[in-house]
């Protein structure tokens, strides 16, 4: 191994190690989800301490739709988002392009390889006529997943979705149980995005002992209620991406219909913002 192959991996361990701690903080890690290399380095500088992918903002600066990312596009991503900045960076590898425990594996070492403190799989299958894998399939796949995570030089935090919410089945009683399956699979930190209800949330911290990761929603309980209920861990997804291309939007209505020039005070504020950010 080349000194180089040596830091790299030195390196990885290290970021691997401090995104474990930061799940046994005082309050629920904030996890921003920058969408390319820019926004990645923009987070790190208002102070966050981890970052993770977003799919569906990395997709749309394709100009595709989420779910429509290879692995090969999605892991050459998270190793620049990985770059780019000194942080942990955990990985969102969808259901890890693969539907054998098999593939699953074979992906999570690949995300070992590109740097990554942390990398999620997800229970969903991409099919509609059977959006969400066999309970029996998916504990497997978490468990290949979690055996591959656990065999990187700093062991990746490995997080295990339960898509339910997401894909039209609100089973709270299912989400729970795949989420309990998902923990003794070895999965590190648990998730189901589309939870809004607190007393559900409250409900899955209290059925499971690993650290839960909350979606933030519209009209979801608020930062200190999650910390109460003891949610370690707190995600926008593709919100701030989506919330970047709504600014460009609506900027470019007031152009084209108004004629006006408002959106240049929120650009002078994103200009400074990246001045700061950018200085070598």
């Amino acid at each position: 191994m080349t000194i180089a192959a040596d830091d790299a991996v030195q390196n990885q361990a290290e970021r691997a190690r401090v995104f474990r701690a930061l799940h046994e903080g005082p309050g629920p890690l904030l996890l921003p989800n920058p969408w390319d290399v820019g926004s990645a380095r923009l987070l790190a500088s208002l102070g966050f301490t981890a970052l993770a992918t977003t799919s569906g903002g990395f997709a749309a600066t394709l100009g595709r739709l989420d779910g429509a990312v290879t692995r090969d596009e999605a892991l050459e991503h998270a190793a620049a988002i990985a770059a780019a900045t000194t942080l942990p960076v955990s990985a969102d590898l969808e259901n890890a392009f693969a539907d054998e425990p098999a593939g699953v594996a074979e992906t999570i070492g690949l995300a070992a390889a590109a740097g990554l403190a942390g990398c999620s799989v997800e229970d969903f299958t991409r099919r509609p006529d059977e959006p969400i894998y066999d309970l029996g399939l998916a504990r497997e796949r978490v468990a290949a997943a979690a055996a591959a995570a656990k065999a990187a030089p700093g062991p990746l935090v490995l997080t295990a979705r339960a898509e339910n919410y997401l894909h039209g089945r609100p089973d709270l009683a299912d989400t729970i149980r795949r989420l309990q399956a998902y923990q003794d699979a070895g999965a590190d930190v648990l998730y189901a995005p589309g939870l809004a209800s607190l007393a559900d949330i409250r409900d899955v911290v209290s059925a499971v002992d690993r650290p839960v990761n909350v979606l933030t929603l519209a009209g979801a309980p608020s930062v200190p209620q999650l910390a109460a209920a003891g949610v370690r861990r707190i995600s926008v997804g593709s919100a701030f991406s989506n919330a970047a291309l709504g600014a460009v939007v609506s900027a470019a209505r007031e152009l084209r219909e108004q004629g006006t020039y408002s959106f240049l005070d929120q650009a002078a504020t994103g200009r400074a913002a990246a001045t700061s950010a950018f200085r070598p």
